[in-house]
């Protein structure tokens, strides 16, 4: 039997967070059918990934499925982070003014800038001699 949830994509930079957030859960969190702990062993990760919870009052109250994909360590936790606090707004609209004053909606579009022809890296040149 299937239960109701809520969807939501979050990005930053090359990374894609797919969220589906149960609303009468006990606070699972699953990342690639992982638990949360275990996907993420370093602790300012899984803070990040929490916080839009915790300023909701919501870590106890609902459960999350998440696929992750591309990027690194941080840009997923942020992706995923991006995507519960979309989530979240769209199971509750009471909560979307809290989680738009923090930030937590506002999709960070910085992304690595091209390598650009005749330079050493995007913006960094060769060396210049005079003599």
């Amino acid at each position: 039997m299937s239960r109701k949830y809520f969807y939501a994509v979050g990005k930053r930079k090359t990374s894609i967070a797919t969220v589906r957030l149960y609303p009468d859960g006990q606070g699972k969190i699953e990342i690639n059918e992982k638990p949360a702990k275990s996907f993420f062993t370093v602790s300012t990760q899984l803070g990040t990934i929490l916080d839009p919870l915790k300023a909701t009052d919501n870590v106890k109250n609902v459960d999350l499925t998440i696929r992750v994909e591309g990027g690194g360590n941080t840009g997923q936790a942020q992706a995923i982070r991006h995507g519960i606090s979309r989530a979240l707004a769209e199971f509750d609209v009471l909560l979307r003014p809290k989680l738009k004053k923090l930030g937590y909606l506002t999709r960070d579009s910085r992304k690595v800038e091209r390598k650009k022809p005749g330079l050493k890296k995007a913006r960094r040149s060769p060396q210049w001699a005079k003599r």
